[in-house]
């Protein structure tokens, strides 16, 4: 006789401690190995039996974004205890941005899979990931969606702001108009070497809007990090207790199941491309939404991203597209202030980690007079901070943050100046005898993410030092690299193809006229179709360095252009579901 359905017995999905059993041929005996060893930690069964909940730990001596890791970790537990949960921290790699060579985001997805690894390793019902240094959140985000196991993001928070011969400033867009000065002699050595102990005076992020600060502010806005949970400075109070919030939540999470693939879907990533553009975010948070939102099954179709920055304002007056910094929005009442201005945009539907709706959530918030958040009316920009170009220079698209951008600058044609990589940059930039003009515009290739490797932070090229001294604060430059979210300029970024990959880019010479018009998105090389395929007959790739093993070698094997978020090819999925976002 066959036995009916509902008498099949159900599966058991091992939870807790028992979860993820270490494969000694005896499941028994590997459970009790296990509780053998924890115990040695001082454990009782009571204690073994409960939700577990483990704690990313990316504190580091050689991360001061992440200084105040251990008040987190410590009221993550406080959290999960209230809940009736056990919380157990484990390390993983810490990526800071300026103690990273060549560049952090060349460790980015190798913190992404250590994350993945550890997630998929131990036994836990729940993860709670404690990060902030610009790649460690994507990083996060980038292995915990692979994992798929219930997981909630803890931000550690922005550091504050110091002073500086009665100027309030703090890193990193003041480091970088402290630094423009110098080199420009406004200032002299003294001045330089006495800001330098101002412009961070506290553990955390950077206080401005730069790329930890928008990656914060996109986690919340898809819904993985807790309502209210982007801003709260570093050493506060509120930050402290959203990291309790945050390990309460994720023991619910882990009860009822609630896993980043119901969190992080197509509308949750479009609501985050909205939030980008409304924050006049790092240009790097396209790059780090392209790679998680890839990790869902998702592509990111930056015509269509472009066409939602046309309707989208920048409203949020922080530096380095306005004049604030990250605890003024704080004070402003954060992240959901913005939502709230945004409401009409958004899917209010999304789910976010509370088990509730982003309208739900936004329903308890209260709205209130502030001057830190613009209203569409009186925007700080009137449209989207971040603007995709085209052309025969970049055929595959480019990237420019027009909010922080000269607008003289932004239809310009002028003569380029070339360097062929960083260390062509580093010996020609300041030489007297560099020819080169204030219309010039400065290209620099092979900074890419196999060129550098890594794709670092080099598009922000400075101004050469004789114009500098001249007076002279922006033109136009051109990379296949990126810049710091905290930096402003007329800078065109993200060029793909590379120029290590035989992308135009590499083609261009000095003397070659460039035209560039943001009106148009369009970025064009007035170069003859003729000229260019003489020379590309001449190009040679170049070789990369060091590549013989190890993750060098695994780097240059996998990773992919920018418009794929600069992810390994073999850890995106075979197959993606969906573009985003979807033409409305």
């Amino acid at each position: 006789m066959t036995k009916k359905a509902a008498d099949t017995p159900a599966v058991v999905v091992p939870k807790g401690i028992r979860k993820g059993l270490t494969n000694y041929g005896d499941t028994g005996f590997s459970l009790f190995l296990r509780k053998a060893f924890i115990k040695g930690a001082g454990y009782t069964d009571e204690a073994l039996d409960r939700t577990i909940v483990g704690i990313a730990n990316t504190g580091s001596g050689y991360n001061p974004c992440h200084g105040n890791a251990p008040q987190l970790i410590e009221a993550v537990k406080r959290g999960v205890m209230m809940a009736g949960g056990l919380a157990i921290d484990f390390p993983t790699i810490s990526v800071a941005e300026s103690f990273s060579t060549p560049t952090s985001m060349y460790l980015r997805n190798l913190m992404s899979m250590d994350t993945e690894e550890m997630i998929r390793a131990q036994p836990m019902d729940a993860v709670v990931l404690i990060g902030g240094c610009d790649k460690t959140v994507p990083a996060q985000l980038m292995g915990a969606a692979s994992a798929n196991v219930p997981t909630i993001q803890l931000i550690t928070g922005s550091m504050l702001t110091g002073g500086h011969r009665g100027v309030r400033v703090g890193a990193c867009t003041d480091c970088r108009r402290y630094w423009g000065q110098f080199r420009g002699q406004e200032i002299d050595e003294q001045e330089i070497n006495e800001v330098n102990s101002k412009l961070v005076a506290s553990v955390g992020t950077c206080s401005v809007m730069g790329t930890a600060s928008t990656m914060a502010c996109l986690g919340e806005a898809m819904g993985i990090v807790m309502p209210g949970g982007a801003s709260p400075p570093a050493v506060t109070s509120d930050r402290i207790r959203i990291a309790e919030l945050t390990g309460k939540q994720a023991v619910e999470m882990a009860r009822s199941g609630l896993t980043p693939d119901k969190i992080l879907t197509a509308k949750a990533f479009e609501n985050a491309l909205r939030v980008l553009l409304a924050i006049g975010g790092s240009t790097n948070g396209i790059v780090h939404l392209t790679a998680i939102a890839g990790r869902m099954g998702f592509d990111i179709d930056l015509e269509a991203f472009d066409r939602m920055s046309r309707e989208t304002p920048v409203l949020v007056d922080l530096k380095p597209s306005g004049q604030h910094y990250m605890e003024d929005l704080h004070r402003a009442g954060g992240l959901q202030t913005v939502l709230h201005a945004l409401r009409p945009l958004l899917h209010l539907d999304a789910l976010t980690v509370t088990g509730r709706t982003l309208g739900e959530e936004l329903d308890d918030v209260p709205v209130f007079s502030q001057d830190v958040v613009r209203s569409f009316a009186d925007p700080i920009y009137p449209a989207g901070g971040i603007a995709f170009l085209r052309g025969n220079l970049a055929p595959e698209g480019a990237i420019i943050k027009q909010s922080a951008a000269d607008p003289r600058l932004m239809e310009h044609e002028g003569r380029a100046v070339v360097f062929e990589n960083s260390e062509d940059m580093a010996l020609r930039i300041d030489d007297p005898e560099l020819d080169v003009n204030a219309d010039d515009i400065l290209v620099l290739k092979n900074i890419g993410p196999v060129g550098a490797p890594g794709m670092p932070e080099a598009g922000y090229l400075p101004i050469p030092k004789k114009l500098a001294r001249a007076g002279v604060k922006d033109m136009v430059r051109i990379s296949d690299g990126r810049m710091s979210g905290t930096a402003a300029g007329t800078i065109v970024l993200h060029v793909t193809p590379e120029a290590a990959k035989g992308g135009p880019l590499a083609l261009v010479q000095s003397g070659d006229r460039i035209r560039l018009s943001v009106a148009e998105r369009s970025i064009e090389l007035k170069v003859s179709d003729e000229e260019l395929a003489r020379r590309r007959a001449l190009w040679q790739q170049p070789q990369p360095v060091d590549a013989e093993r190890g993750y060098r070698k695994l780097f240059y094997e996998q990773i992919t252009q920018a418009d794929k978020g600069c992810d390994f090819e073999f850890l995106r999925p075979p197959a993606m579901r969906a573009k985003v976002p979807e033409d409305r």
